[in-house]
């Protein structure tokens, strides 16, 4: 008997996250016995640190690279001899900015982020890294216009360096409904908007999927419109910002297939906080759901 269509589409998603859930089982197996995961290599997946505090590290280091995990994010140059020490990239630095809420949204900011983001680029070249993140800042009273006017005056006086040291810097879209509130780059077309007024291949914005369920869904669509200009991704469940599983709404295996589609090969960031217990299972089992 045919099955209809939605409940065909829920036990596929559900089978997708059985899949997970054995591939979890499997990774703690793997990682007791200290063996790397084999994965498909259409993704190359990293993990955001401050998610797993529970963890130095050291013991993230050495724990996530058991699950396939190539990269950790957001750390700063103080830390990056011991990523380098356990193999590990620095998938998208951080040092240079001042906060979510102050960023280049804001001239009264641009000296002191000219100045900072000066002085990392070349750190981050250096240390043979890639990326470094930055951000808007909050609009306080600010229109869409005037927001994109002074990240475009703020942007050019360091771009030229990021272009002379190969580095990309790349602004987080956060969402402003619910954990961000007042946050100026919180739709990705307002993000693809400043990118073309860069106009340069050394910016572009990393596309945070939790974050753009909230503020806008389509996400699919999204990446496939405007992925040129999204530089590096990171996952979560929503709501709640924890696993990616059966208790959160977002089909992360589609997306994951749009973005190899794409032809992308940067980073898939996990910025999930996890709720069980077995942190490294939950990082494994999104590692499972996401890898294409």
């Amino acid at each position: 008997m045919t099955k209809p269509i939605d409940t065909g589409r829920r036990n596929s998603f559900k089978k997708v996250l059985l899949g997970g859930a054995a591939f979890s089982a499997l990774s703690s197996f793997d990682i007791n016995r200290e063996k790397s995961i084999a994965l498909k290599g259409n993704i190359n997946h990293g993990v955001c640190a401050w998610c797993f505090r529970d963890y130095t590290l050291e013991e993230l280091c050495v724990e996530v690279k058991k699950i396939g995990i190539k990269g950790i994010d957001l750390i700063g140059p103080k830390n990056w001899e011991t990523l380098k020490k356990h193999g590990l990239y620095s998938s998208m630095c951080n040092g240079a900015e001042i906060s979510l809420t102050d960023g280049f949204g804001e001239t009264k900011f641009h000296d002191q982020l000219e100045k900072s983001y000066s002085e990392v680029i070349p750190m981050v070249a250096a240390a043979g890294y890639k990326n470094l993140i930055c951000f808007s800042g909050n609009r306080r009273g600010m229109d869409d216009e005037t927001g994109l006017k002074n990240c475009q005056v703020g942007l050019e006086r360091i771009i030229p360096i990021a272009e002379k040291y190969g580095v990309i810097v790349q602004m987080e879209l956060l969402n402003s409904r619910v954990d961000h509130k007042d946050y100026l780059c919180d739709k990705s077309a307002w993000g693809v908007e400043l990118c073309k007024r860069i106009g340069s291949d050394n910016f572009k914005l990393l596309f945070d999927i939790y974050h753009m369920q909230i503020d806008e869904g389509d996400i699919i669509r999204s990446i496939q419109t405007n992925h040129e200009y999204f530089g590096h991704y990171h996952t979560a469940g929503n709501p709640g910002r924890n696993e990616l599983d059966a208790n959160q709404e977002i089909n992360y295996t589609p997306i994951m297939k749009a973005i190899a589609d794409s032809g992308f090969k940067g980073y898939v960031s996990h910025e999930f906080i996890p709720k069980s217990v077995d942190k490294m299972g939950s990082l494994a089992q999104a590692v499972a759901v996401c890898d294409v």
